[in-house]
C-alpha cells in the first residue's frame, strides 16, 4: 500500500457520470480517491451514503470525492441512482488502478480466500503525492473521519477500559 510522501499513480477511468476522470485533470488539487468492495453491498453502500451526505463539507474545502471499485459503469449508474449518490464513482474493472495504490490483494471470507479490493482511502495532495491514508476503513463514519482531517481537526481518542 502506498505511504505519504509517496507519489499518487497516474489513472485515467471511466465513470458512472458517463465521462471520463484523469489523474493529469486533478493536478494542482487536493481531492479525496476510495477504494470500495463491490457496488450496492451493505459496508460499500453505507460507506458511499456517508461521503453523499457530507459532500457538502468536500465541497466547500474544495476537494473532490471519487469511489473507485472493479465493477463497470453499469453497476456504478445503478448503484448512484439507488442511492441518490452526488459524486463519481469509478470503474477499475481491470483492478489496475487498486494495484497501483496497493489497494488489490488477498482477502478471506467464510474461510476461502480470493483477490480483491481492500476497503481504503487516499487523500491526494495538489503535489500529486499521497498525503494521507486510512488502511481498512470501517465504512460506518469514515467520510467525517476523511473530512476531519482535511480540516486539521485532531481524531477523538477512545478512553482506554483497565481491566481491574
Amino acid at each position: 500500500m502506498l505511504k505519504p510522501g509517496d507519489p499518487a499513480p497516474e489513472f485515467e477511468l471511466p465513470s458512472d457520470r458517463g465521462s471520463v476522470v484523469r489523474s493529469a485533470d486533478l493536478k494542482g488539487k487536493r481531492y479525496v480517491l476510495y477504494f470500495y468492495p463491490a457496488d450496492d453491498t451493505p459496508g460499500c453502500t453505507k460507506e458511499a451514503c456517508s461521503f453523499r451526505d457530507e459532500l457538502s463539507q468536500f465541497e466547500a474545502l474544495d476537494v473532490p470525492v471519487f469511489g473507485v471499485s472493479p465493477q463497470g459503469v453499469e453497476s456504478k449508474q445503478k448503484f448512484a441512482a439507488k442511492y441518490g449518490l452526488n459524486f463519481p464513482l469509478l470503474a477499475d474493472t481491470e483492478h489496475k488502478v487498486a494495484e497501483a495504490f496497493g489497494a488489490w490483494g488477498e482477502r478471506s471470507m467464510y474461510g476461502k480466500k480470493y483477490m480483491g479490493i481492500m476497503r481504503s482511502t487516499f487523500v491526494v495532495g495538489p503535489d500529486g503525492r499521497i498525503e494521507h491514508v486510512w488502511e481498512k476503513v470501517k465504512p460506518e463514519g469514515h467520510a467525517a473521519e476523511v473530512l476531519a482531517y482535511l480540516r486539521g481537526e485532531q481524531p477523538e481518542k477512545k478512553p482506554k477500559s483497565r481491566a481491574k
